[in-house]
């Protein structure tokens, strides 16, 4: 007679984070060949993609200010700020690119060194992995703040593209690592 096994609910969710971790694995190392490819796109829909932020905030607070009918003028500061904000994004890329440049290479520079400090609690195959995309970021934070601000949109685009395809390889082998534990 088979031996018949129950599932738990914690490993239910184990498998599901599993499965999960693969699948954003997966995704991160197609955006990062992307970003490797065409660094100057990235680069720009990062830059669209945070002015679009914007505008919908400064759009739903708006209608939010409108539906409230007040005097009080303050409601509309914010809708106010956002949109012009949102404007300026779209309408000066290059102004705004330079100051992400600037804090993505900040990010990469933290990024880079969190890595590096996690790796040391992993087992060999996820912690070269590890080790390797935190010395990566390191590096590239450092590269993006030596060639600032001429060519943020093309290194802030590869930046993206080779952190998320070094990051990418890291899930995916953290994954493996997950599932033969469960097994």
């Amino acid at each position: 007679m088979p031996k018949v096994t129950r599932e738990t609910s914690a490993q239910r969710i184990n498998l599901a984070f599993i499965k999960n971790t693969k699948a954003v694995g997966i995704v991160m190392i197609i955006i990062g060949i992307l970003g490797i490819l065409v660094p100057n796109l990235i680069g720009l829909a990062f830059n669209t993609y945070v002015g679009g932020i914007f505008l919908i905030s400064a759009i739903a607070l708006a209608f939010n200010a409108w539906q409230y009918k007040t005097q009080d003028m303050s409601l509309w500061f914010k809708p106010f700020i956002l949109m012009a904000l949102a404007l300026i994004i779209f309408t000066h890329p290059a102004i705004i690119l330079g100051v992400l440049g600037v804090l993505i290479a900040i990010y990469f520079l933290i990024s880079g060194f969190s890595a590096v400090v996690v790796s040391f609690g992993l087992n060999a195959s996820a912690k070269f992995f590890s080790l390797l995309s935190g010395v990566i970021s390191f590096m590239l934070g450092v590269i993006v703040l030596t060639n600032w601000p001429f060519a943020s949109a093309w290194i802030i685009g590869l930046i993206i593209g080779i952190t998320f395809l070094f990051d990418g390889i890291a899930l995916l082998s953290i994954s493996n690592q997950l599932k033969k534990t469960q097994q």
